[in-house]
């Protein structure tokens, strides 16, 4: 393998750890039912029986994007979650640039991680190959 490939797989390595270490945590916030997540959750509008229900399916999320043979099911997992916090952040009313937006960051770090993991992701994604 050459440097540049040894270099792009651990800067993929270290965005999707980056990812993977957030997703964790906040799925976990939610099933241990903590009250930062509690509170958040209720005050955007879901019920508080919503919480470990979403928390484990953002762990399921987690797991399939940290094996390597699932993560591009993984990918896919957790954007569909990440695209519905985008749009619950809309629904309230949450300034743009603040909290609708960081989603997408966090969406933007699974999917860059995973193309500098697995250039071929990349490849399909531009090329349609």
């Amino acid at each position: 393998m050459e440097t540049s490939s040894k270099g792009r797989l651990w800067a993929g390595r270290i965005l999707s750890g980056i990812a993977v270490l957030f997703l964790t945590v906040d799925g976990m916030m939610k099933v241990l039912r903590l009250a930062p997540a509690l509170q958040g959750t209720v005050e955007l509008g879901y019920p508080e029986s919503a919480v470990v229900p979403i928390g484990v399916l953002v762990l399921i999320g987690v797991v399939l994007y940290a094996i390597p043979r699932t993560s591009v099911l993984g990918a896919i997992w957790l954007t569909g979650f990440l695209g519905g916090a985008v749009a619950t952040h809309v629904r309230v009313g949450n300034p743009l640039f603040t909290h609708t937006i960081f989603p997408t960051y966090v969406a933007a770090v699974v999917w860059g991680g995973l193309a500098l993991r697995k250039p071929r992701v990349l490849d399909v994604i531009l090329r349609g190959e």
